[in-house]
């Protein structure tokens, strides 16, 4: 209930900025702004490093830890790094919400014409993308899970040499 008046007064606060730009433009830009997912770009912020915090706690699990720890602890990790999300998600979004309008207008106005921007918001309000949008979680997953399965065989004993040897540099690196 409250994003809508945040995106509103923040559209509101880019108008200003793009006050050299026609009326029309603005329009354009301002709905393109409404469509467009900003607070995914601070999701991605916050989940990379958090994905590859969590891959080398695995990584450093592996081969180390019997299986029944190594799953408990990262069963932990796994759990940590969701209430991190959970409670650095809101704040990152009001960001976002915050600091994208203003930022973005002005790029946006700048770098596309009136039809490109027309264009961008028939793309954003497309069915066909929205349908496709939402496929996409199944489709990274069916193909994550049959790449895993292939590669497994491949990957796995490199991984464990890999953190093995790691193991072994890190040991060597803190003893005295």
């Amino acid at each position: 209930m409250l994003r809508p008046v945040i995106a509103a007064i923040a559209l509101t606060v880019a108008g200003a900025a793009l006050a050299d730009a026609p009326q029309s433009k603005q329009d354009l830009v301002n709905r393109v702004m409404e469509l467009w997912r900003m607070d995914a770009v601070g999701q991605a912020m916050l989940q990379e490093p958090v994905a590859e915090a969590v891959q080398q706690a695995r990584a450093v699990l592996q081969g180390r830890a019997p299986a029944d720890r190594r799953d408990a602890a990262m069963r932990d990790i796994a759990e940590d790094a969701k209430r991190f999300l959970q409670e650095t998600t809101p704040i990152v979004t009001k960001s976002t919400e915050k600091l994208g309008p203003a930022t973005l207008s002005p790029l946006l106005a700048e770098r596309f014409s009136e039809d490109e921007l027309r264009q961008i918001i028939a793309i954003l309000e497309s069915p066909v993308k929205t349908k496709f949008e939402a496929l996409v979680p199944e489709m990274r997953k069916s193909l994550g899970e049959k790449v895993a399965a292939d590669t497994r065989e491949a990957i796995d004993p490199k991984l464990k040499d890999l953190t093995q040897r790691i193991g072994v540099r890190l040991r060597t690196a803190v003893m005295p």
